[in-house]
């Protein structure tokens, strides 16, 4: 797809889909770009599929990078997106600033800022001008998840849903390329996504948003803490890895592993000198 935010926009208007996931290390990433997924999101997720913390407020930007980092090698062509993480952005326009510029010179292409009020608008438009394009995030937000009472859907009434469309269209004035709509009905991101220029990105938002993310832990069964209901399994790896490990461990005890075929031979007069049998 090659990393240009032109490429989103492009999709959106040829009625094409836009798949993304998540990718928190160099090999996962390696394989989404092996397989030309459009955008790869290092996502705040990771603070509890990859680091065991219990929700996503624990997480330093500091942490970030160094997976921001790790995927940037491995993805030479899918776009990449640094989520920026709880209170990373909110005190002041120029924090944001500069923690969004750490995310591009560790290799992201573009940062994701979650909400919708007078500092995220301005911030949008102050990252754009300075050359760090923005992913926005609407609809349910974990990093407000205390304020919402926890993971509800958002949008459930009319007037909800035109208040998010009013939210992403300041967004989209303010140069967001794109905006995630997470836990939303199938109608209500559908009616956003009808008045926006720019592409929508479900995450439990229904087949008629502009495009689809989720974890990438989740749909190839690897995370299994929990499941949310928008999570299809296309893979079961938690089994799969369960059983070679089993395997390699039953090898190991009865003496199977490693056997000729993953040792290394000595010269027989080598062997005669350390005095060595076999």
């Amino acid at each position: 797809m090659g990393k240009s935010v032109l490429n989103f926009q492009k999709l959106k208007d040829n009625n094409e889909k836009i798949a993304m996931l998540t990718a928190y290390d160099y090999s996962t990433a390696q394989v989404l770009d092996k397989a030309g997924i459009d955008g790869i999101l290092v996502g705040d997720s990771l603070a509890m599929v990859a680091l065991g913390y219990e929700n996503t407020y624990n997480i330093t930007i500091d942490e970030m990078l160094i997976f921001v980092k790790a995927v940037a090698r491995g993805a030479k062509n899918s776009f990449i997106i640094g989520d920026m993480p709880f209170m990373s952005y909110n005190l002041t326009v120029e924090q944001g600033l500069e923690n969004a510029s750490k995310m591009i010179k560790a290799g992201a292409n573009a940062v994701k800022l979650e909400g919708c009020n007078d500092h995220i608008t301005e911030l949008t438009k102050r990252c754009v001008e300075s050359g760090i394009p923005v992913l926005s995030h609407l609809g349910f937000t974990p990093q407000l998840m205390n304020t919402l009472g926890g993971h509800k859907i958002q949008g459930k009434t009319a007037d909800n849903t035109e208040k998010i469309l009013e939210c992403a269209k300041q967004l989209e004035k303010a140069g967001a390329f794109a905006v995630v709509l997470e836990l939303i009905p199938s109608a209500s991101a559908e009616y956003i996504t009808r008045n926006l220029t720019i592409p929508t990105i479900g995450i439990g938002g229904g087949r008629n948003c502009s495009g689809q993310i989720v974890v990438t832990d989740d749909i190839l069964g690897k995370f299994t803490d929990f499941t949310p209901k928008f999570i299809k399994k296309f893979a079961n790896l938690h089994d799969t890895v369960l059983l070679g490990v089993e395997n390699y461990k039953k090898e190991v005890k009865e003496g199977l592993f490693p056997s000729d075929n993953e040792s290394f031979e000595l010269a027989e007069n080598e062997k005669e000198k350390l005095n060595v049998t076999e």
